[in-house]
């Protein structure tokens, strides 16, 4: 491994934000990209290489050439690895970045160390791909969107729902008023799947050679490692608490956005994208208690989003935990474990899916024939190939991160309102919590010591 080029790191992390809202300073001036010949194969990193991020670098190497990889885990990078073998491999993603010329760059790590490289990759004009949620707080959310504006590279987030052929055909019926005035929706999803509602493991276990758990705890603050206890008898596991890494991460406030953020950007994004919502004025929660280190195990958030052009305002209803909408919304009909309704004045549009993709649209408590819409919306080729098309041609996705970012944000409030157990009144253009300064203050975190967000 070679050592890290100061000046390069010095450079994005010169103006590292503290904490807050603080304003987007300038790290360099940024030359617009022309767009380059279809047939250009790209020079693609990708962060997160044992985890979603294989699936991610083999949807880019189909096209592409993938030049460098990174993972903490080692073992979990074996199969990355031997799938491309002439990429550099990296454990430090700060390192990757430091030495590696790229045109694009994948983000597939845990929640909490998603926007330092994406910010950093925007600082020096590379192109960025960044699994869902997109971010781990509301001001990274913010944060990535002016990033993206100010730096014009071609960005996604990797909810793949948005770009299937299903999703962008109910958004037209949606828009195209098939349904009507909308005035409520409701969605849902069997999330958790991962242990929440618990308290931090007490016992530390030895952190195993090929895992760098320094990296993987990146901006978090330090914790001891620790795996799920096992019964010596049985092999079974005892208590709730299985592990970390490498995937149970999800239900710690530290590293993860609960079921919420692992799934409102699936479930929530049809609905989110279609009526062309923004910023909600105030969300609510209800759930089975209060953990300052976990997710709730099940959980019923309020969303309030304003009237917008002709459309009148908007109830979003979040359930999770195995929770459901009420049966009256749609009788007779037995609701799938995940999946979505819009209630309008002519009808109601449920999906049993998480992406939308499929969907069927009610009147008088049966299925509706409608016509469909002629289609307004470009079709899809995937979440991946649209991305690396939109680098080469400087098109943006349709989930870029002048839609995402705001999605993600908005989703993001409802973990306010849990982990406060108080009702958000949310300023978005000040960005500012009106009620709560402890809310306001979970709008951001703490980084550690050289995993400070670079300001671009």
């Amino acid at each position: 491994m070679r050592s890290s080029s100061p000046s390069r790191r010095d450079f994005l992390l010169g103006g590292a934000l503290v904490g807050g809202a603080a304003s987007l300073a300038s790290c360099g001036t940024f030359t617009p990209v022309r767009a380059r010949s279809p047939n250009d194969r790209l020079r693609i990193g990708v962060i997160g290489c044992g985890g979603k991020g294989l699936s991610d670098m083999q949807g880019c190497a189909k096209t592409h050439d993938i030049v460098a990889l990174c993972d903490v885990d080692q073992g979990k990078a074996k199969q990355a690895r031997e799938e491309q073998p002439k990429a550099s491999f990296y454990e430090d993603w700060r390192d990757l970045l430091d030495l590696e010329k790229l045109d694009g760059l994948v983000v597939s790590t845990p929640d909490h160390s998603h926007a330092g490289p994406a910010l950093a990759a925007m600082a020096l004009g590379i192109n960025v791909f960044v699994q869902k949620p997109l971010t781990h707080t509301v001001l990274e959310a913010r944060l990535l969107r002016e990033a993206a504006r100010k730096s014009k590279v071609i960005t996604s987030m990797g909810n793949q729902g948005t770009t299937y052929d299903g999703f962008r055909t109910a958004a037209e019926c949606v828009r195209g008023g098939i349904i009507g005035n909308v005035t409520e929706v409701h969605v849902w999803t069997d999330r958790p799947i991962w242990p929440q509602g618990i308290a931090r493991p007490k016992h530390i276990d030895a952190i195993p050679a090929s895992f760098r758990w320094d990296l993987w705890l990146g901006p978090a603050a330090w914790r001891s490692f620790a795996t799920a206890k096992k019964d010596g008898t049985t092999g079974k596991m005892v208590g709730d608490f299985n592990g970390y890494a490498p995937f149970h991460w999800r239900g710690f406030w530290d590293f993860g956005t609960g079921a919420l953020g692992d799934m409102a950007c699936h479930v929530a994004n049809l609905p989110f994208f279609a009526l062309e919502l923004d910023a909600p004025t105030s969300v609510e929660a209800v759930s089975d208690g209060i953990n300052k280190e976990t997710a709730p195990k099940r959980s019923t958030i309020r969303f309030q989003f304003p009237a917008r052009g002709k459309r009148g305002p908007i109830t979003m209803i979040w359930y999770d935990g195995g929770d459901l909408p009420p049966a009256t919304l749609l009788p007779g009909v037995k609701l799938r474990s995940g999946g979505f309704l819009l209630v309008g004045d002519k009808g109601t549009l449920y999906s049993p899916t998480d992406y939308g993709e499929k969907f069927d649209i009610y009147r008088g408590g049966a299925i509706a024939q409608v016509e469909l819409p002629t289609p307004t919306l470009p079709r899809s080729p995937g979440i991946h190939e649209e991305w690396l098309a939109g680098i080469l041609s400087q098109t943006q996705p349709m989930a870029n991160f002048e839609y995402a970012g705001p999605f993600t944000e908005a989703m993001l409030l409802g973990n306010l309102a849990l982990r406060t157990g108080e009702r958000i009144e949310w300023d978005a253009i000040a960005m500012q919590v009106k009620n709560s300064t402890i809310a306001q203050q979970l709008l951001t975190k703490s980084y550690r010591r050289g995993f400070e967000l670079p300001v671009v």
